[in-house]
């Protein structure tokens, strides 16, 4: 298969060759628990998955969530957002299983579904808070 102009085999890990372990500017299998390329259908469900993602209200909102429990009502304040905005991107968040939710009496408290999700959302913000190296 060719390479783009600008990479060479050692770059992309081609026959065997993996780039310097001690390059601090890339993360390497040796160092992750990643054994195998994602088959076409897990690539799939994960491309979806990214692509809920890509609205920005609903970080907004994982961000609210990832402060505490909130009511719709609550939410839709902190993001300033109307309740039936915030109800139909929770919907979304819940099919994806990003969010969860509880009743206490009459009310329903969203939360972020688990660990997985507050450490996605903060990796992804520690992300992009690193200065870029550019």
């Amino acid at each position: 298969m060719p390479l783009s102009p600008g990479y060479s085999s050692e770059m992309t890990g081609m026959a065997g060759d993996r780039p310097p372990l001690d390059d601090p500017s890339c993360h390497h299998a040796g160092s992750s628990p990643v054994d195998e390329i994602l088959s076409i259908e897990k690539a799939q469900r994960m491309a979806e998955f990214f692509g809920v993602l890509g609205d920005p209200n609903r970080w907004r909102i994982l961000s609210a969530l990832a402060l505490s429990e909130m009511r719709v009502g609550e939410l839709a304040t902190a993001v300033a957002m109307s309740e039936s905005a915030v109800s139909h991107q929770l919907r979304i968040l819940r099919a994806t299983r990003l969010v969860s939710y509880r009743k206490q009496g009459r009310n329903v408290l969203y939360c972020l579904k688990d660990d997985h999700v507050f450490n996605l959302y903060r990796e992804a913000s520690d992300h992009l808070d690193e200065p870029s190296e550019e």
